[in-house]
């Protein structure tokens, strides 16, 4: 079972690194549907996962210097609160009941069909707050300073509950809300932002012992080559075939949760 989960690493891995989104999207429903892990315990142990896969992206990006860090906490000061007391939240309820688990597959589905729509409108998403929002161009103006800050928090409770969501979702947020940053300055801050709340969250569920680290090493295991191949592949592969493809799996994960 172990290679099992090793070579869904790999899989899964291919796809973030084409991509650049799917992670939590595709690896949280994949162990709860194929593998039978408890939900709680997948999101848990997909939120270490995160939090170690994307420190080297948030790395780099840094290095690079497309990481804006102002905007990164901004981010955080709404997530970090959220994600903390989401774990309260849940550990409250009690991770061997029923309404925990059926919370999580709720929320699970809701956050997949949510992705999806992010990839396949995110284009229209994007001109429509930039025509909305266009004119909140003052990088202190408390509108923005809010709706940012929000943001974060609904993201810290989304992600904490499913691990999905920082990532197409995050995106297509802030690119409505700062039009005029380049967008590989957007992808880089929500990377850097993804690592400490994905790490908050992961902890949180460490301590409610929601986490399998024999687990996590195989998904590390697989993924991490995965990754590099993805990335490598990607710019060969349209990313109009792409995202369809990824948002109508995402749709039909999403609605089966649900249902």
């Amino acid at each position: 079972m172990e290679w099992g989960y090793t070579l869904s690493g790999l899989v899964i891995g291919f796809i973030v690194g084409v991509t650049g989104v799917g992670g939590g999207s595709l690896m949280t429903p994949l162990l709860i549907m194929v593998f039978n892990v408890p939900p709680a315990t997948a999101v848990g142990t997909d939120l270490l996962y995160a939090a170690l896969t994307k420190a080297g992206g948030a790395w780099v990006h840094g290095r690079r210097g497309t990481v804006h860090w102002q905007l990164v906490g901004r981010l955080a000061m709404g997530s970090a609160p959220a994600a903390l007391i989401t774990i309260l939240c849940l550990n409250a309820l009690g991770v061997e009941s029923e309404i925990f688990s059926g919370l999580i597959l709720t929320t699970l589905g809701v956050a997949l069909l949510l992705t999806a729509m992010a990839l396949l409108f995110r284009q229209q998403l994007t001109r429509m707050g930039r025509s909305h929002f266009g004119f909140l161009v003052e990088w202190r103006d408390r509108h923005i300073l809010s709706a940012t800050v929000t943001t974060g928090a609904v993201l810290g409770v989304l992600v904490t509950v499913t691990s999905v969501g920082a990532g197409a979702l995050g995106m297509v947020v802030l690119f409505m809300l700062y039009p005029r940053l380049p967008a590989v300055t957007l992808v880089g801050s929500d990377i850097a932002h993804a690592v400490p709340l994905t790490l908050i969250a992961g902890l949180g569920h460490a301590y409610m012992g929601t986490v399998d680290y024999g687990l996590l090493a195989s998904l590390l295991l697989g993924s991490l080559p995965g990754i590099y191949l993805g990335s490598h592949v990607g710019s060969h592969i349209p990313d109009r075939i792409l995202r369809p493809i990824l948002a109508t799996i995402l749709i039909v994960i999403g609605i089966k949760l649900i249902l």
